[in-house]
């Protein structure tokens, strides 16, 4: 059975600076989704033109916004890179341009050129559940997302901020607290009958 192993990890995008190459539909599901996660990303794009939506979604997030095609030097001082165009030729010069300068990169629907993937991610307050199909089906992703958005309670928060209150009281060493803490917590996956 082939494995999923990726490494999921929690990116501070208020700290790093993203560029999304594009300025479709894509670029602008793309946009769509990390300010939704993120609101206080760093993005910059560059595109010849882009769709309302993605200018309303740039002007809501203080989005930078140039009106060129793309070259290497929109590269400088960035972070991150998404490739989007629907120019299969810019989407892989985008990826080798970065490869060359060691950018993580992504070029949207081409897995081969991912450094990384946008998966699916539910955010319940404190909570954030990141989802990944190893790029194989945004789809089941996106469902996977929907039934957690369903099945986690909207008061998550009074959890998650009553326990970290209760971790600040504990003494004892770092072993000692997470022996504590898995002793409260394990009530909350115990079977009840």
């Amino acid at each position: 059975m082939e494995r999923n192993n990726l490494y999921p990890i929690f990116l501070k995008a208020s700290q790093l600076h993203i560029l999304i190459v594009g300025g479709g539909y894509v670029a602008e599901e793309k946009l769509n989704f990390l300010t939704k996660s993120s609101p206080d990303a760093i993005v910059s794009m560059v595109s010849p033109m882009y769709r309302e939506g993605t200018l309303a979604l740039a002007k809501k997030y203080k989005v930078e916004l140039f009106y060129s095609n793309y070259h290497r030097d929109f590269l400088k001082g960035k972070h991150m890179v998404v490739a989007t165009t629907d120019n299969p030729e810019v989407n892989v010069q985008v990826y080798r341009d970065c490869k060359d300068i060691d950018k993580l990169v992504n070029v949207a629907d081409n897995p081969p050129y991912c450094d990384f993937y946008m998966g699916g991610i539910v955010t319940k307050g404190h909570v954030k559940i990141a989802i990944s199909t190893n790029g194989k089906s945004p789809t089941t992703a996106k469902r996977l997302r929907q039934f957690f958005e369903d099945i986690i309670p909207e008061d998550i928060n009074k959890m998650v901020e009553n326990l970290h209150a209760f971790r600040k009281t504990l003494k004892g060493d770092f072993e000692s607290k997470v022996d504590q803490m898995n002793k409260l917590t394990k009530t909350l996956i115990s079977d009840p009958n």
